[in-house]
Protein backbone atom coordinates (compact mmCIF):
# COMPACT_ATOMS: atom_id res chain seq x y z
CA UNK A 1 0.00 0.00 0.00
CA UNK A 2 2.92 2.34 0.66
CA UNK A 3 3.85 1.89 -3.00
CA UNK A 4 0.42 3.17 -4.03
CA UNK A 5 0.47 6.10 -1.61
CA UNK A 6 3.89 7.18 -2.83
CA UNK A 7 2.84 6.73 -6.44
CA UNK A 8 -0.07 9.12 -5.75
CA UNK A 9 2.39 11.68 -4.34
CA UNK A 10 4.62 11.28 -7.38
CA UNK A 11 1.74 11.69 -9.86
CA UNK A 12 0.56 14.85 -8.07
CA UNK A 13 4.12 16.23 -8.12
CA UNK A 14 4.45 15.53 -11.82
CA UNK A 15 1.24 17.44 -12.42
CA UNK A 16 1.55 20.31 -9.90
CA UNK A 17 5.18 20.34 -8.71
CA UNK A 18 7.52 23.25 -9.37
CA UNK A 19 10.17 21.21 -11.15
CA UNK A 20 11.99 24.14 -12.72
CA UNK A 21 12.92 25.50 -9.28
CA UNK A 22 13.86 22.21 -7.61
CA UNK A 23 17.37 23.53 -6.86
CA UNK A 24 15.83 26.28 -4.73
CA UNK A 25 14.08 23.66 -2.59
CA UNK A 26 17.01 21.25 -2.39
CA UNK A 27 18.49 22.62 0.89
CA UNK A 28 15.04 22.42 2.49
CA UNK A 29 14.66 18.86 1.19
CA UNK A 30 18.00 17.96 2.84
CA UNK A 31 16.78 19.60 6.06
CA UNK A 32 13.51 17.62 5.81
CA UNK A 33 15.13 14.24 5.22
CA UNK A 34 17.98 14.97 7.62
CA UNK A 35 15.47 15.62 10.39
CA UNK A 36 13.63 12.40 9.60
CA UNK A 37 16.80 10.31 9.53
CA UNK A 38 17.99 11.98 12.75
CA UNK A 39 14.65 11.08 14.37
CA UNK A 40 15.07 7.49 13.23
CA UNK A 41 18.59 7.26 14.65
CA UNK A 42 17.80 9.07 17.90
CA UNK A 43 14.57 7.23 18.65
CA UNK A 44 15.45 3.86 17.14
CA UNK A 45 14.88 2.05 20.45
CA UNK A 46 12.09 4.35 21.66
CA UNK A 47 10.01 5.31 18.59
CA UNK A 48 6.97 7.54 18.60
CA UNK A 49 5.65 5.82 15.48
CA UNK A 50 6.67 3.04 13.12
CA UNK A 51 5.62 2.25 9.59
CA UNK A 52 4.73 -1.23 8.45
CA UNK A 53 3.44 -2.83 5.28
CA UNK A 54 0.51 -5.19 5.54
CA UNK A 55 -1.19 -5.06 2.17
CA UNK A 56 1.09 -4.80 -0.88
CA UNK A 57 4.82 -5.22 -1.16
CA UNK A 58 5.45 -6.59 2.32
CA UNK A 59 8.34 -8.70 0.99
CA UNK A 60 10.10 -5.55 -0.26
CA UNK A 61 8.88 -3.04 2.35
CA UNK A 62 9.65 -5.26 5.31
CA UNK A 63 10.50 -2.72 7.98
CA UNK A 64 10.12 0.83 9.22
CA UNK A 65 13.43 2.11 7.84
CA UNK A 66 12.87 0.72 4.33
CA UNK A 67 9.37 2.23 4.22
CA UNK A 68 10.67 5.52 5.60
CA UNK A 69 13.34 5.68 2.90
CA UNK A 70 10.61 5.24 0.26
CA UNK A 71 8.58 8.02 1.90
CA UNK A 72 11.64 10.29 2.11
CA UNK A 73 12.53 9.69 -1.51
CA UNK A 74 9.10 10.00 -3.09
CA UNK A 75 6.50 11.55 -0.78
CA UNK A 76 8.72 14.18 0.84
CA UNK A 77 10.27 15.21 -2.48
CA UNK A 78 6.85 15.44 -4.10
CA UNK A 79 5.42 17.34 -1.16
CA UNK A 80 8.11 20.01 -1.25
CA UNK A 81 7.82 20.55 -4.99
CA UNK A 82 4.13 21.31 -4.56
CA UNK A 83 4.05 22.83 -1.06
CA UNK A 84 6.90 25.29 -1.56
CA UNK A 85 6.34 25.73 -5.29
CA UNK A 86 2.74 26.84 -4.89
CA UNK A 87 3.13 28.69 -1.58
CA UNK A 88 0.83 31.75 -1.69
CA UNK A 89 1.94 35.31 -1.03
CA UNK A 90 -1.08 36.55 0.96
CA UNK A 91 -0.95 35.86 4.72
CA UNK A 92 -4.46 34.37 5.03
CA UNK A 93 -3.86 32.10 2.03
CA UNK A 94 -0.52 31.06 3.51
CA UNK A 95 -2.23 29.95 6.71
CA UNK A 96 -4.80 28.07 4.67
CA UNK A 97 -2.06 26.42 2.60
CA UNK A 98 -0.20 25.23 5.71
CA UNK A 99 -3.44 23.93 7.23
CA UNK A 100 -4.32 22.20 3.95
CA UNK A 101 -1.05 20.23 4.03
CA UNK A 102 -1.40 19.51 7.74
CA UNK A 103 -4.85 18.10 6.96
CA UNK A 104 -3.53 15.97 4.08
CA UNK A 105 -0.69 14.44 6.10
CA UNK A 106 -2.89 13.99 9.18
CA UNK A 107 -5.72 12.39 7.21
CA UNK A 108 -3.32 9.96 5.53
CA UNK A 109 -1.90 9.04 8.93
CA UNK A 110 -5.38 8.64 10.44
CA UNK A 111 -6.44 6.28 7.64
CA UNK A 112 -3.16 4.37 7.80
CA UNK A 113 -3.46 4.05 11.57
CA UNK A 114 -7.13 3.16 11.91
CA UNK A 115 -8.06 1.41 8.68
CA UNK A 116 -5.01 0.16 6.77
CA UNK A 117 -2.77 -0.80 9.70
CA UNK A 118 0.25 0.80 8.00
CA UNK A 119 1.49 2.79 10.99
CA UNK A 120 1.61 2.24 14.73
CA UNK A 121 1.95 4.82 17.48
CA UNK A 122 4.17 4.09 20.48
CA UNK A 123 5.25 5.54 23.80
CA UNK A 124 2.29 7.88 24.24
CA UNK A 125 2.20 9.28 20.70
CA UNK A 126 -1.29 9.82 19.25
CA UNK A 127 -3.09 11.72 16.51
CA UNK A 128 -3.12 14.94 18.53
CA UNK A 129 0.68 14.90 18.59
CA UNK A 130 0.83 14.01 14.89
CA UNK A 131 -1.35 16.98 13.98
CA UNK A 132 0.77 19.30 16.14
CA UNK A 133 3.93 17.80 14.66
CA UNK A 134 2.62 18.33 11.11
CA UNK A 135 1.70 21.93 11.93
CA UNK A 136 5.19 22.65 13.23
CA UNK A 137 6.82 20.70 10.39
CA UNK A 138 5.06 22.52 7.55
CA UNK A 139 5.60 25.89 9.20
CA UNK A 140 9.29 25.19 9.75
CA UNK A 141 9.77 23.91 6.19
CA UNK A 142 8.60 27.27 4.84
CA UNK A 143 10.75 29.14 7.34
CA UNK A 144 13.76 27.03 6.34
CA UNK A 145 13.43 28.11 2.72
CA UNK A 146 14.06 31.74 3.72
CA UNK A 147 15.73 31.61 7.15
CA UNK A 148 17.39 28.21 7.70
CA UNK A 149 19.07 29.05 11.01
CA UNK A 150 15.76 30.05 12.57
CA UNK A 151 14.23 26.80 11.26
CA UNK A 152 17.04 24.79 12.87
CA UNK A 153 16.54 26.63 16.16
CA UNK A 154 12.77 26.05 16.17
CA UNK A 155 13.32 22.39 15.30
CA UNK A 156 15.80 21.84 18.12
CA UNK A 157 13.51 23.56 20.62
CA UNK A 158 10.51 21.51 19.47
CA UNK A 159 12.56 18.29 19.60
CA UNK A 160 13.72 19.12 23.13
CA UNK A 161 10.13 19.77 24.23
CA UNK A 162 8.98 16.45 22.73
CA UNK A 163 11.82 14.54 24.40
CA UNK A 164 10.88 16.13 27.72
CA UNK A 165 7.11 15.64 27.40
CA UNK A 166 7.46 12.02 26.33
CA UNK A 167 10.03 11.24 29.02
CA UNK A 168 12.46 9.70 26.57
CA UNK A 169 14.82 7.72 28.81
CA UNK A 170 18.51 8.55 28.93
CA UNK A 171 19.52 5.03 27.81
CA UNK A 172 18.12 5.92 24.36
CA UNK A 173 21.01 8.34 23.85
CA UNK A 174 23.75 5.78 24.53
Amino acid sequence: MHFLLNLMFLVTAIKWGDWKNWRTYYPTWLFFIGGDLFKNALLHDHPFWTYKETILGSRILFGHLIIDILIITVAYSSTLLIYLGKFPTQRLKQIGWVLFWVAIYSLIEFINLNYLNLIEHHNGWNMFWSILFNLVMFTVLKIHLEKPLIAWLISLIFLSILLYIFHVPSWVFK
